[in-house]
């Protein structure tokens, strides 16, 4: 089974904010790399998004629904349901995750 992939704005927000970062901080070439492999990571939910595993920090206050794949230091947080995967977070798991999810996710 197929899914469709869609990032929310915030998503894609994090994507350029991320590769532009390490583009002024490193080189275009690493920012290149590293843009590639997120977004490969995320077309590769198109087919198997139950390989992601479940965001402890959702877990922790009984919300499962979310799941995340990584390719570290950085997350993709997505939710699928039917034949959709919505992805909601690309950040850096260095952050402070627990604010940024309950911004994002839970509207706190």
């Amino acid at each position: 089974m197929r899914y469709e992939v869609s990032l929310t704005k915030d998503a894609e927000r994090d994507l350029e904010e991320i590769y532009l970062y390490i583009a002024e901080h490193d080189s275009p070439a690493s920012a290149d790399y590293v843009l590639e492999r997120l977004v490969k990571a995320t077309e590769a939910l198109r087919t198997s998004p139950d390989r992601g595993s479940s965001v402890n920090e959702l877990r922790a206050l009984g919300i499962s629904e979310y799941r995340q794949i990584l390719f570290k230091p950085y997350r993709l947080i997505y939710r699928a349901h039917a034949k959709q995967v919505i992805v909601y977070v690309v950040a850096d798991g260095r952050r402070d995750m627990e604010s940024l999810l309950a911004r994002r996710l839970l509207g706190a």
